[in-house]
């Protein structure tokens, strides 16, 4: 069993996290921890200086709070919101965390993800550690 799991979450929740969720706790040793990540788009530098900060900070915030709603009571899990490139944020987390196992799911393959790559699909290619893919 694991003892440190990554369960990246898109910010639209557009893919049900729920068995996401159930799987990691399912590989979760008894005191593992459960981390689920939501990677905010980084905001270009010429745009991000004419946003006052504060209004940058809100939107971190917000997405925090839009996590901790979603995943709910869940004391095993948590929630962490950071900004930059999906998949590259994702392999970057779980390596500064040590994280063990990525669990991440995954919508059905369509014809540009085989020409562009989904997010998933990159994260199984470069992560250094394993990673269970759900659909």
């Amino acid at each position: 069993m694991y003892n440190s799991i990554l369960v990246p979450i898109a910010p639209d929740h557009a893919t049900s996290y729920k068995p996401a969720i159930a799987a990691a706790r399912k590989l979760a040793s008894e005191d593992a921890e459960i981390i689920a990540l939501t990677v905010l788009d980084e905001i270009p530098e010429f745009v991000a200086a004419q946003i006052p900060h504060e209004i940058y900070k809100n939107r971190v915030i917000e997405a925090e709070n839009d996590l901790r709603n979603e995943i709910g009571d869940a004391a095993d899990v948590t929630p962490v919101v950071v900004s930059g490139h999906s998949y590259r944020s994702i392999l970057d987390y779980a390596d500064r965390k040590n994280c063990e196992c990525i669990v991440i799911t995954s919508h059905q393959p369509e014809f540009s993800d085989f020409l562009i790559g989904s997010t998933a699909a990159r994260v199984v290619r470069h992560a250094k550690c394993n990673v269970m893919v759900l659909r």
